[in-house]
């Protein structure tokens, strides 16, 4: 019997919409998902993905169930795609204790025992086979992230060995406006506002934030109040964002420095070997300084 004529059991559409709503924590990366897994994938947009992603996802299953004449093969592509998954790589960022990435495998294994009966293996491997080369063909036309990352991690090499450190600090300003301009992030280069020397700033999730960059030697508290000054004499919504390569002396953190966060040279290599994404790393600190308190704790630690 083929597919065509076999028919989706209701347990495997509730599977499957419970599967979708947990193996990504970013909506983002869910979309992505669907659309690399759909031949119909303009469907994906006009979906609304302004709620959470369990009645976005529910949308998008109720609307390919109730056309099978258009859907019908799509959906059994998303349900393959699904079953796929054998580990969750997205997840594991956000996952500080193991839960999320749980609650995927069982929810991917839930729907595994729905669609036994009615997919076959060879069938089910070989569309696997056809989905990531598919895949692996689309991400490598439509995203040159990894080579970008590539020549910027080359720049950030070379400017590590340069032993003028005036040089050093202007470059190191430049590879920072690239490095923030290849997430989107709206970054401006270094500029004066009465008298104040500014690094640069850029903004991220709505949110302005002045940039202070420093490689010559680890920042100290002085350092630290000087730019949480430069942030909280402009508007309230301001944050600020130090990046220090070499890191901070023992005695540099204070509890009154509560509108800035900071990044040093762990992190900076983090993004560059493509291990978290700027935007990710950004997020991550700025709710672990709101949760905690803590505006300095490297990537590693997180």
């Amino acid at each position: 019997m083929s597919l065509n004529n076999k028919k989706i059991s209701p347990q495997a559409i509730m599977s499957l919409k419970e599967a979708l709503s947990v193996i990504f924590w970013k909506k983002d990366d869910l979309k992505d998902f669907i659309k690399l897994s759909l031949n119909n994938s303009a469907i994906v947009g006009t979906i609304n993905w302004n709620g959470t992603k369990r009645e976005s996802v529910k949308e998008l299953i109720e609307r390919m169930t109730n056309r099978p004449d258009i859907y019908k093969d799509d959906l059994m592509n998303l349900l393959l795609a699904v079953t796929d998954l054998t580990d969750f790589p997205h997840l594991e960022f956000w996952d500080e204790d193991g839960s999320k990435t749980k609650k995927a495998k069982d929810a991917v294994e839930k729907l595994r025992k729905h669609t036994k009966g009615y997919i076959q293996v060879t069938k089910e491997q070989e569309e696997a086979r056809k989905r990531k080369l598919t895949a692996e063909k689309k991400i490598a036309k439509n995203k040159s992230l990894e080579e970008e990352l590539l020549d910027l991690k080359a720049k950030f090499n070379k400017i590590a060995v340069n032993t003028n450190f005036q040089q050093r600090g202007f470059d190191f300003e430049k590879f920072l406006n690239e490095l923030f301009l290849l997430y989107e992030l709206d970054p401006k280069s270094s500029f004066k506002n009465y008298g104040e020397q500014i690094d640069g700033a850029f903004t991220f999730d709505g949110t302005d934030y002045l940039l202070e960059a420093k490689w010559k030697q680890q920042v100290n508290r002085g350092d630290l109040a000087s730019f949480t000054y430069k942030v909280e004499s402009k508007l309230k919504i301001a944050m600020g964002l130090l990046i220090t390569i070499e890191g901070l002396t023992p005695e540099a953190i204070s509890p009154d420095f509560k509108s800035i966060i900071i990044m040093d040279g762990i992190d900076i290599i983090a993004i560059l070997d493509g291990r978290v994404t700027l935007p990710d790393l950004l997020y991550k600190k700025r709710r672990t300084a709101n949760e905690t308190g803590k505006i300095y704790v490297p990537f590693d630690k997180l």
